[in-house]
């Protein structure tokens, strides 16, 4: 089986969030979640990853318009937050619309460009488009390589999940199997892992932590 350069895969993802954006704008539609709620949702068990009694650097790796951004400012100070995606539109949007807080920064990459204390990637793994399992779970598991390297005190991420009722699944989407998931970032990057699957959603999130 033929498998596409990560940039080629990465340039087809891009063209689909733009499309996303230009349809809907800065919502959680734009960045293709259902509304507002289930993405709040989503950020607050991502967030678990966060030790609050500090202060703190986030890499935010598919920010899109830099939602996350607005969350974790909410009653949070001291820290210091880097959105990275694709999608230049998406980040010129979230440029615009942080445009005033000096503690954000957005450039246009497939990967951080400087080490943080956290990584986060919320959806980045769901639109696989015309992938097959294989070779979407290998960018997955490259993608969640990075993120290692790229954060010193743990990072979060979350998938559609493989449990989902069968007849509402899409082709076009990745459900990952959160057990295989859990085991590989067990073996791969830290003994302390926590996969929350409890929330209501379709999906999970897996959280690691590098030291407690």
């Amino acid at each position: 089986m033929k498998t596409e350069p990560r940039d080629t895969l990465l340039a087809e993802v891009a063209d689909y969030y733009d499309g996303k954006l230009a349809l809907h704008g800065e919502s959680a539609q734009g960045v293709d979640w259902n509304g507002e709620a289930g993405q709040t949702l989503r950020f607050e068990q991502l967030c678990k990853v966060i030790e609050r009694d500090r202060g703190f650097s986030v890499n935010d790796l598919g920010c899109g318009y830099g939602a996350l951004c607005d969350f974790v400012q909410l009653g949070r100070e001291g820290f210091e937050y880097s959105g990275i995606d694709v999608s230049e539109a998406m980040v010129n949007a979230a440029r615009e619309r942080h445009r005033d807080k000096p503690h954000a920064r957005f450039v246009v990459a497939s990967e951080p460009d400087r080490v943080s204390d956290y990584g986060i990637a919320s959806g980045i793994f769901n639109v696989r488009l015309g992938r097959s399992d294989s070779e979407w779970r290998s960018y997955v598991e490259a993608t969640l390589e990075l993120m290692d390297h790229t954060s010193e005190r743990g990072f979060s991420f979350n998938c559609l999940t493989s449990y989902s009722d069968k007849e509402k699944m899409r082709g076009d989407l990745y459900y990952a199997d959160p057990c295989l998931l859990f085991d590989f970032c067990k073996r791969r990057f830290s003994r302390n892992v926590a996969l929350l699957h409890d929330y209501g959603l379709y999906e999970f999130t897996i959280i690691v932590r590098k030291a407690i």
